[in-house]
């Protein structure tokens, strides 16, 4: 058998590794963290809670842990209900941004250590640390300490200690925050590898779009206790399903004003933005647009008068962002807008030129204003 069968080796249901909240709610005083929630994951399903600080997404994992309790509503995993079952009991692990490895004991009786609390026997034990530390490639570490491992090592550690236990679900709670930029974007890669290949269901809680999107089946976005959407990454992100949405998931450039030519268009203090859905039926909109659909060109002189979505601006700021430039174009003394380009496609522009920004109506999403996630145009996600 290869290592990921000896780690998923157990019998099973149709509903194995499956997890239903039903309307669960969680109080902290007379605050409500998580608010009337309902979500159905499925077997083998990776699903990440995504959201800022605050949002109820690792109150809600935590419940399903097992290690806070819900005031109202049910859990299942598996197809069971594990109200007032404690989290040892519970047929799944989680792994935390702190790893908690134990310093005094080697990688191999780090990951042990659950199998012997359990009375494994030990040839059993033997086997399945082989495999799991096989899984995460770290097999030759298995006789270091903690201590003389790297942080995405450790990482792999904590994962294969996890895995060893064969749960049917696997709680993941930021695990990839304390490590660097290119190390968590490599361990983004290797852990939806790593749960294509042994097929438990992964959940997920991150603040970091970036993590959500390049991992997730599914990714349910939280916002004050509950699910603002749940979707596919590419539906998440090309139709999101509000402006808070819109504005959390990737940035946009938003534009505020009264909603106009029957509803398709929302006319800002600076420019006529015009989209191609369906009509909004509402008498102030915000229109929104991603800085990779606009396009930036210098302005020459005899320009044609503009019309709708194409606005005059100055550049007030250039990013050299690897793959692509970044332009910061002031548009009036309240609002300013953002432009992407691909770096062998970017225009050779200077801070103070003056330039003409434009974009297509097929680019364009109308929301209702209704929402207070947006306020002051150009909106990047919250740095948490």
């Amino acid at each position: 058998m290869t290592a990921s069968e000896i780690l998923t080796d157990r019998p099973g249901t149709r509903e194995a590794g499956s997890v239903t909240l039903n309307s669960i709610t969680k109080y902290y005083g007379d605050q409500v963290a998580v608010d009337d929630l309902s979500l159905e994951i499925r077997p083998g399903e990776f699903l990440s809670l995504l959201g800022p600080s605050g949002c109820g997404k690792t109150t809600t994992l935590r419940m399903i842990a097992g290690f806070e309790h819900p005031d109202a509503g049910d859990i299942h995993i598996s197809g069971t209900s594990v109200l007032g079952t404690p989290p040892f009991k519970r047929d799944v692990n989680t792994v935390f941004q702190a790893y908690a490895l134990f310093p005094h004991m080697s990688i191999a009786e780090n990951v042990a250590y659950g199998l012997q609390q359990r009375r494994t026997p030990k040839g059993e034990i033997r086997d399945r640390v082989s495999s799991a530390l096989d899984l995460v490639q770290m097999r030759r570490f298995a006789d270091r300490r903690p201590t003389q491992l790297s942080g995405g090592q450790q990482q792999r550690i904590a994962l294969a200690r996890a895995l060893v236990n064969r749960p049917s679900v696997l709680l993941l709670d930021e695990p990839l925050g304390a490590l660097d930029r290119q190390l968590r974007e490599e361990m983004q890669l290797e852990l939806k590898l790593l749960q294509s290949r042994i097929g438990i269901t992964f959940v997920f809680v991150t603040h970091d779009q970036g993590e959500a999107l390049s991992m997730s089946d599914r990714i349910a976005i939280m916002r004050d206790g509950r699910i603002e959407q749940l979707a596919d990454a590419t539906t998440v992100y090309a139709k999101p399903a509000s402006a808070y949405v819109a504005a959390f998931v990737g940035q946009q450039n938003f534009f505020h004003g009264p909603v106009t030519e029957n509803g398709t268009a929302v006319a800002s203090a600076h420019v006529l933005v015009r989209a191609a859905s369906d009509p909004l039926a509402a008498t102030n909109g915000e229109a929104a647009v991603r800085p990779e659909n606009v396009r930036v060109e210098i302005e020459r002189p005899g320009d044609a008068l503009l019309g709708a979505n194409a606005v005059r601006g100055e550049v007030i700021g250039i990013s050299h962002l690897g793959e692509t430039m970044q332009y910061l174009v002031r548009l009036g003394d309240d609002q300013s807008l953002v432009a992407r380009r691909p770096t062998p496609e970017a225009p050779d522009l200077r801070v103070g030129d003056a330039v003409i920004c434009s974009w297509t109506p097929a680019h364009v999403l109308l929301f209702a204003a209704a929402d207070d996630a947006t306020a002051g145009g150009y909106i990047a996600p919250p740095t948490l």
